[in-house]
């Protein structure tokens, strides 16, 4: 999880079905709900932009049950202008899709056609993820899953990120007014939709074209296809606000080549889109200025096979390696240190080779391994060699576990304290507790893994409905 917390005052709480057949269209003035539905009846996409933001949230055909807890406070003032208000400066765009918004969140999906399209849409915020958006995601992949007329889906998100991950500074203040229960839903419907993603039984592409942090890569790396592109920034930045990697990141991680999974879950350095394809965490590269086509091209596909979106996307691929910079260069190194056992030991062999070398990788490295929360480093290392040997299921269930011991604060308060050093105070200078690794204790590590209680209830999958693959 790690993103920056914003938003935006707009709620549109029904979708809107029909075709694109008159083109692009500026339409004002609807005064009453009905005159609404009579005018957006033969249009399939429309697209609200910042500007229209104030007279979007008064927009609906008719009200529908906000899911997840304790909506911002501002629904109720929103809803209690609905009946009485008017849509004006809606932007209509040609593309044939159907597009509703919902709290923080639009979907794009096709009216007639066989693909639906998800677009993460809290832009001011990288997209950050909320409890509300894990349950409409859980609620409209299960819905198009079940449709026969949906052959595959889509996601994408607004703005100049994909996902950068879950919204950490509520979740902060969350904690902070004691309302852990809040809390533990979110994880609980993040990992719920991020176990159906990974078991679901149409193929899935997701278009990576920005930060992709996080929770980010928890609704997306499962997934069949991930598209990234010269935009795309990935990271795992969770032992900086003094969490562990999540929301599947210890299953997919650990799955990658040598010990790449347990540098990135260490340092949380970033990779780019080039970095993401050279070691599978993607599926796909292509320049964003070939997205536009790519999309349109996915829109018109009237398929469900894999292999079908497979040679797709391959029309619109560029090849690319990593720069001459890139962590890639330097395998032989990375594979060396971060094989041993400890965190101690893996310092004692970066130290080691920057005496040798006297080379700046190895100085950045062992410079950020300095600044994170001890703590998370060990509990991260311990994660990410568990998943090495567990399925998704496995993995999501256990971090839920550490995740809720993470939110507690009964080990330690780091992930409060990172948060707000890094997010809400901005000082950048958390104070860790324990303060270095030598007063991390076992017992520490051990209780990060167990439940928060006897009472409490382990993250429950649908495993015996839906098996993920290999």
């Amino acid at each position: 999880m790690n993103a920056d917390n914003g938003y935006q005052n707009m709620n549109i709480q029904e979708s809107v079905t029909g075709d694109c057949s008159n083109g692009a269209a500026h339409m004002t003035g609807f005064t009453t709900s009905q005159e609404y539905e009579q005018n957006m009846g033969n249009l399939s996409q429309f697209n609200i932009n910042d500007a229209d933001q104030n007279c979007a949230m008064l927009a609906a055909r008719k009200r529908e049950e906000i899911d997840g807890e304790n909506e911002e406070d501002d629904i109720t003032a929103i809803n209690a202008q609905i009946n009485n208000s008017f849509i004006n400066n809606f932007n209509f765009t040609k593309k044939p899709h159907l597009f509703f918004s919902l709290l923080h969140y639009h979907y794009c999906g096709r009216g007639k056609s066989n693909t639906r399209t998800a677009i993460l849409h809290r832009p001011h915020a990288l997209n950050a993820l909320t409890t509300s958006m894990g349950a409409r995601l859980q609620k409209f992949y299960s819905k198009w899953e079940d449709d026969p007329d949906i052959g595959f889906v889509m996601m994408k998100g607004s703005g100049r990120a994909y996902c950068a991950g879950g919204d950490i500074v509520t979740l902060y203040h969350q904690i902070s007014e004691g309302k852990i229960e809040a809390s533990k839903e979110f994880f609980k419907t993040l990992y719920t939709f991020i176990y159906l993603l990974g078991t679901y039984l149409k193929p899935h592409v997701a278009l990576l074209n920005g930060v992709t942090m996080g929770g980010g890569g928890g609704v997306s790396i499962p997934g069949t296809f991930r598209v990234a592109t010269d935009k795309t920034v990935f990271a795992t930045p969770e032992t900086i606000i003094g969490f562990h990697p999540d929301a599947g990141a210890s299953f997919y991680l650990s799955h990658l080549p040598g010990h790449i999974g347990e540098y990135l879950a260490l340092t949380g350095e970033k990779l780019s889109g080039a970095e993401m394809l050279a070691c599978g965490l993607a599926t796909h590269y292509s320049l964003s200025v070939k997205l536009p086509q790519l999309e349109e091209h996915l829109g018109n596909l009237v398929t469900n096979d894999f292999s079908v979106v497979e040679t797709s996307l391959q029309e619109f691929t560029d090849v690319v390696l990593p720069d001459n910079m890139s962590v890639f260069h330097r395998l032989e190194t990375l594979n060396e240190c971060f094989s041993h056992d400890t965190v101690e030991e893996i310092i004692d062999c970066l130290e080691n080779e920057a005496t040798k070398t006297d080379h700046a990788w190895c100085a950045s490295t062992l410079k950020r391994l300095r600044e994170v929360s001890p703590l998370s480093l060990k509990v991260s290392l311990r994660s990410i060699r568990e998943g090495r040997y567990q399925t998704l299921a496995d993995c999501l269930v256990r971090e839920y576990r550490m995740s809720l011991q993470g939110i507690s604060g009964k080990v330690s308060k780091d992930f409060h304290e990172g948060v707000r050093a890094r997010m809400v105070d901005r000082d950048f200078s958390p104070k860790w507790d324990p303060p270095s690794l030598d007063r991390v204790s076992e017992d520490m590590v051990d209780q990060y893994f167990s439940p928060l209680s006897n009472s409490e209830p382990d993250l429950e999958l649908p495993t015996k409905l839906r098996e993920a693959f290999p």
